[in-house]
Parts: C-alpha cells; sequence; structure tokens
C-alpha cells in the first residue's frame, strides 16, 4: 500500500536564463502569480540589505564570511560575483523542494545557469529569448528549451506547461562534486 507522497516521483529544477533585457523577471513574476506551487527560491547575496527588503523574503543578506563558509561547504548550488558583492542560490532549502515533489524555477543569469547543469546535469534550462532577438546557436545548443518572449502571456503558458511536465528518474538528483 503506498501513500500519495510515496508514489510521487521527484520534481525537476527548471533553470530559467536569458539575455539582458530578455524580460526574465516579468515572466518568473507571472508564472508566480499562475502557479503558486511553482517555488522559486530566495538567493543569497553579501550586499546590503536595501530599506525597502526583508531578509529571508527577497535576499538572504550573508556577511561575506559566512558567504564563503557556505561556497566551501557546498551549501550554494550556484554563485557569482556581481561588482564587489557575491550572490548565490542556497542548495538545502532547494533540494528539500525538489525532493518534497514541489516544481522549482530558478532565475539565473547564463552562466549560472551553466554552473547548475555542471553540478545537477539532469536540471532542465530554459532559454528565454527576447523578440527580435536571434539566439547564438552554440548559446541555444546548452539549454534543452528556448521559450520565444514574443508575447508575455504565450511565454509564460509555455513555460507553466513545461513547469508541469516531466518528472525525471529519482537518480537525477545526484549532485556533482
Amino acid at each position: 500500500m503506498s501513500t500519495d507522497d510515496e508514489a510521487r516521483p521527484a520534481a525537476r529544477l527548471t533553470v530559467l536564463s536569458g539575455p539582458s533585457g530578455s524580460g526574465t523577471e516579468s515572466v518568473v513574476e507571472l508564472v508566480r502569480a499562475r502557479s503558486p506551487s511553482v517555488w522559486i527560491p530566495v538567493p543569497a547575496t553579501t550586499r546590503p540589505r536595501r530599506e525597502t527588503e526583508v531578509d529571508g523574503v527577497d535576499r538572504i543578506f550573508l556577511a561575506p564570511a559566512e558567504f564563503d563558509r557556505r561556497v566551501a561547504v557546498g551549501e550554494l548550488l550556484e554563485w557569482s560575483r556581481m561588482g564587489p558583492h557575491r550572490r548565490g542560490t542556497p542548495y538545502l532549502p532547494l533540494r528539500a523542494r525538489l525532493d518534497a515533489g514541489q516544481p522549482v524555477l530558478l532565475p539565473l543569469d547564463l552562466a549560472g545557469a551553466q554552473l547548475v547543469r555542471a553540478r545537477l546535469p539532469n536540471a532542465r534550462l530554459v532559454l528565454l529569448s527576447p523578440p527580435g532577438h536571434r539566439p547564438d546557436p552554440a548559446v541555444a545548443a546548452a539549454f534543452d528549451h528556448t521559450v520565444a518572449h514574443d508575447r508575455t502571456d504565450r511565454a509564460v503558458d509555455e513555460l507553466v506547461g513545461l513547469l508541469g511536465s516531466s518528472y525525471p528518474d529519482p537518480a537525477w538528483s545526484r549532485v556533482r562534486g
């Protein structure tokens, strides 16, 4: 006898990436509104908190030494430097959501998407292509899907469809490195 939770396959991590101006943020916000079960990770950063930001909601604000510690022990799925500050994706909350069967949408830049692919090879990488932009074939080849952002509602529909599809073999979640 099995319960629904026992029968539920592991969810897939979908990384949404695109060049500057592709509209990733607006698409992510509409996906969040349309599919509240999709979880969007809260990034960690070493930059100072802005007055309107809530720690743990908008960002996880870390001292540089704590960020370094998390990098050293593998607690960040990926990270990058942005000017004098760093940002990254905490791995443990993301892994817990996936293990619970909740789909995860992770918006990242192109380099961040490749870092995720190196650590989680079965993560689904989606390239968001802005209107009138032809993706570089070499860049597009590194992604599993390309979504044209010609109309925002159509791009959101396509992404929501991808998020609701294909649950991989549980072996996908083995982390490299």
